[in-house]
């Protein structure tokens, strides 16, 4: 590379210092290229995920069939290390994956029965109500997204359901505050 030359390099003066800024040689290496043609990543990724689109029903509908397969397992036969994890996992992957198929709702319920099932010192102990109330409402809410006043319907039986969650697990870990810390904190599921 050539070396600047003193002409090449500008001094700013200031009364308490002074910047020098040399020339950038790599703008004479550099090449703009200006075409219509250039990939863009992000619109591929766009137009991939709209072709998708179309099948994003059908996923949800399976993770929902899964969550409520495995309710129904915990329920007849009681949770075991097994039923905990498959039922953990399921309204994990809804709280994932929801929100990207156009049901935010759905991702905040599953997020709350996430919780009790991560928080609650004894499974066996929450009343079955509250994990039947969470699994309801995301069948719900995938099943009837496509009316239009279900969605601020949705929104507050997702709010109930996690003042409810989040008041149930304050109670039963109110001797347990390295749980209260988690319970306590601000929900991570994008809002709507």
């Amino acid at each position: 590379m050539a070396k600047n030359s003193a002409k090449d390099i500008e001094v700013k003066a200031f009364a308490t210092h002074h910047v020098i800024t040399q020339p950038n040689p790599l703008r004479k290496v550099l090449r703009r290229v200006k075409t219509p043609d250039m990939d863009d990543p992000v619109a591929r990724a766009e137009q991939a995920l709209a072709a998708l689109s179309g099948e994003f029903k059908d996923w949800m509908a399976i993770e929902v069939d899964r969550l409520s397969a495995a309710w129904t397992a915990a329920q007849n036969e009681g949770f075991n290390d097994k039923r905990r994890e498959e039922l953990f996992h399921a309204a994990h992957d809804i709280k994932g994956d929801a929100a990207t198929f156009g049901y935010p709702s759905a991702a905040s319920i599953a997020e709350s029965l996430c919780r009790v099932i991560e928080h609650a010192p004894n499974l066996a102990k929450v009343p079955a109500e509250l994990f039947t109330h969470h699994v309801n409402a995301i069948v719900a809410i995938v099943h009837e997204n496509t009316r239009l006043d279900s969605t601020s319907v949705s929104v507050e039986l997702s709010r109930r359901l996690r003042k409810v969650a989040d008041d149930y697990l304050a109670d039963v870990n109110r001797d347990r505050p390295e749980h209260l810390e988690a319970i306590l904190a601000p929900s991570i599921v994008p809002a709507e």
